[in-house]
């Protein structure tokens, strides 16, 4: 029969939030300025709901704490951030067996319309990491921080982790993680160098340390009605060979005319590890606007010449990949194939909320291709 646990103690480096010494720091570093991030992030505090989901039960903490609008329904009429919302870079599947890395994190982050800084740390960079900290710290708004430390480091059991940083007492330079396992360990005080040298540990799963996220509300939300979602059990991995296959497609086709190469295109990228589906809307201000976007989608000229060679039913989500693709797969094409492309793309002949929806996918796409297992995405 397996082994039960129940908690386990701080490592006597650490000082929980709620001992009397945690309390003391608490008001201290308050007095200071240093827990500002504190009351937002409390407010929606969250324990992960899987052993292998601190990152997502850490992402859903900062985004809620941010006030980024998902635009998709969680529970009922309610729009908010869940775990299972985090679905556009890694599969949840994966996510639940295997975690996911630094990089994994901040393209979730940047599907779901934060803008993301990512920090890996060096030997003798700790006023980075330090900076990082006291910043977030002093705001009430943004950013959010996000630590991916090694737990062993702390004197902690178990391997890599990510938290939420909560709050920074100056004078005696500790940080608060608010830690998303408040099963295994309660929020706890974290010497700044002792989490910095946490932070350099090599995640084997990359080869790369660990590091940090900054998070800040986007300008803009996420698309409106599709979104890029990985597939299969290599992901993001295979991102970047399948679309190496899709170059190779174009550039031993013998026609030059721009619709054959269209359908090697398409015929090519059943081999991505991703779809462009639709969102389960949330509001009727929602439905009428995904509606005035498939209206400006449809009379739109790519959309007609795609329509006739997509398989059916999936034209909308075929012409938006297309558009969302890295350019430099168009630029492979032959030059009058290429010179109706960007006939057919220049700005002046695509309605404004296509052009938005497709930036989106862009974005996401470039957040995928922007993991450090899926290479550059680029045609050689």
């Amino acid at each position: 029969m397996e082994k039960s646990l129940y908690r386990r103690p701080l490592p006597p480096s650490l000082v929980a939030f709620a001992s009397p010494e945690g309390r003391r720091l608490f008001d201290e570093a308050r007095a200071a300025g240093g827990m500002e991030s504190f009351f937002p992030l409390i407010e929606q505090f969250h324990t992960q709901s899987e052993p292998a989901f601190c990152g997502l039960g850490s992402l859903v903490v900062a985004l809620n704490a941010l006030g980024v609008d998902p635009g998709r329904l969680w529970r009922g009429p309610w729009r908010w951030y869940s775990e299972e919302l985090l679905d556009c870079c890694a599969p949840l599947e994966r996510v639940r067996a295997q975690g996911i890395t630094l990089d994994e994190l901040a393209c979730l982050a940047r599907c779901n319309g934060a803008v993301v800084e990512v920090a890996r740390p060096e030997a003798d960079d700790v006023d980075a990491l330090r900076s990082a900290i006291a910043e977030a710290s002093a705001s009430s708004v943004d950013p959010a921080l996000i630590v991916s430390y090694e737990r062993a480091a702390l004197g902690q059991t178990g391997s890599g982790h990510f938290s939420p940083i909560g709050g920074y007492h100056r004078a005696s330079d500790r940080a608060l993680i608010l830690d998303v396992a408040r099963f295994k360990y309660p929020p706890h005080w974290v010497p700044v160098p002792l989490l910095h040298a946490a932070t350099r540990a090599i995640d084997p799963s990359t080869g790369r340390p660990r590091g940090w996220v900054t998070l800040r509300r986007g300008e803009r939300p996420s698309s409106l009605l599709f979104t890029a979602r990985v597939r299969g059990e290599r992901g993001a991995e295979g991102l970047s060979e399948a679309l190496a296959s899709i170059c190779a497609a174009i550039e031993v086709a013998e026609s030059e005319a721009l619709e054959p190469l269209l359908r090697r295109v398409f015929a090519a990228s059943a081999t991505l590890p991703l779809t462009i589906e639709r969102r389960e809307l949330a509001t009727e201000a929602h439905d009428a606007a995904a509606e005035a976007l498939r209206a400006a989608l449809h009379d739109a000229a790519i959309f007609r010449v795609i329509a006739a060679i997509a398989p059916e039913g999936h034209a909308e989500a075929a012409t938006l990949l297309a558009l969302a693709l890295p350019p430099s797969i168009w630029a492979a094409l032959p030059a009058p194939a290429q010179a109706r492309w960007r006939t057919l793309t220049d700005p002046a002949a695509l309605p404004e909320a296509v052009q938005v929806e497709a930036a989106h996918l862009r974005e996401q796409l470039h957040g995928l291709c922007a993991l450090g297992l899926a290479g550059a995405c680029r045609c050689a």
